[in-house]
């Protein structure tokens, strides 16, 4: 039903230069993806951390001065009380939070969509204090020919999504949060589902179930009403934990194919799901299988093992090229055509 490219991964954070010296790439994964100028676009996740020193505890930082931000870099001494290490994701100093690693969004560029020259510079980075942490996992819509970018922000608020806009992939606007904290995994429908804009969603749920997919419906992009809860986790062993969309739908005559990911004790695996073409809060199919799961030694080992997770897919000749992150590491490719996917419920 669906392949892995053998030469993956296709990016690895060796493939991409840092942004900072001092500054270390440790991962160049969970890319959304498209097409623009006859090139398929890989927007990356890129983490980085700090080139160690001795004596010292350091964490990557955005400053923001004067309306403008950069990367920089906060050192600690090893021996000041003021210092307590949270765990292996950061640092607290003074009763403040600084992460161990930080995220932006880097362009990764090909013609074949299995070998990728990644830009020297970040495309999009943190630009005021709602970004702080970093900016991670972007989605990319192609809607009325402008390109909507979705990502996930991190500060001091927690977790929300971001939606910006570009015509170039050269210059980005910016347009709002659209979903506030603790809302991520949003992914927008290409097309209009009865006269107005639609996106999947993945509120968090610290109450009496579980993170699921939600659907709901905009006028503009911008305001978001009509949630809805569609799917829920299953008791087993890829899903048991929570669920969230993956890539932007793809318009089928059978109805919206999503490949979602979930959550359980085994790791993250991929699944298929597929929603009414005319309601989108309808589920016609859903897959008891999973379409991929962690098999390869790239997706068993590295940052975070046993993690397959896709929000980005492009279709090319016939076939659909599913981008995925693999155990927060790299990036890689399995490549499968619209057919075999429905034929696979």
């Amino acid at each position: 039903m669906i392949t892995k490219w053998k030469e993956n991964p296709v990016v690895r954070p060796s493939d991409v230069t840092p942004s900072l010296d001092g500054y270390r790439v440790l991962g160049a994964f969970n890319p959304g993806a498209t097409v623009f100028n006859d090139e398929i676009l890989l927007l990356l996740r890129v983490a980085e951390g700090c080139e160690p020193r001795e004596g010292y505890i350091r964490a990557p930082v955005y400053e923001f001065k004067e309306g403008r931000s950069g990367p920089a870099i906060m050192e600690f001494s090893v021996d000041d009380p003021d210092v307590r290490l949270k765990d292996t994701r950061g640092v607290v100093y003074k009763n403040k939070d600084y992460l161990s690693t930080a995220s932006h969004i880097r362009i990764a560029r090909s013609r074949d969509g299995v070998h990728f020259d990644v830009d020297d510079r970040p495309f999009i980075y943190p630009a005021d204090e709602t970004e702080r942490y970093g900016c991670e996992d972007a989605r990319v819509t192609r809607i009325d020919g402008r390109y909507y970018i979705n990502f996930t922000v991190i500060s001091e608020d927690s977790w929300c999504t971001m939606l910006a806009v570009t015509d170039d992939f050269k210059t980005v606007t910016r347009l709002g949060i659209i979903f506030h904290p603790e809302n991520k995994d949003v992914a927008l429908f290409p097309d209009k589902v009865g006269g107005k804009y639609v996106a999947l969603h993945r509120p968090n749920n610290s109450g009496f179930g579980k993170a699921s997919i939600w659907c709901a419906e905009s006028p503009d992009l911008l305001h978001w009403g009509n949630h809805k809860c569609i799917v829920r986790p299953r008791d087993n062993t890829w899903e048991g934990i929570k669920i969230g969309g993956g890539a932007p739908p793809i318009r089928t005559p059978e109805g919206w194919l999503v490949i979602y990911h979930g959550k359980g004790e085994t790791g993250y695996a991929l699944f298929c799901l597929l929603l009414d073409l005319n309601d989108q809060s309808r589920v016609i199919k859903r897959a008891q299988t999973p379409l991929l799961t962690p098999t390869e030694k790239y997706e068993k080992e590295g940052f975070f093992g046993n993690v397959v997770f896709s929000n980005g897919i492009v279709e090319k000749d016939g076939k659909l090229f599913v981008y995925y992150g693999a155990a927060d590491e790299t990036s890689c490719v399995a490549i499968t055509d619209v057919e075999s996917l429905l034929a696979g419920f």
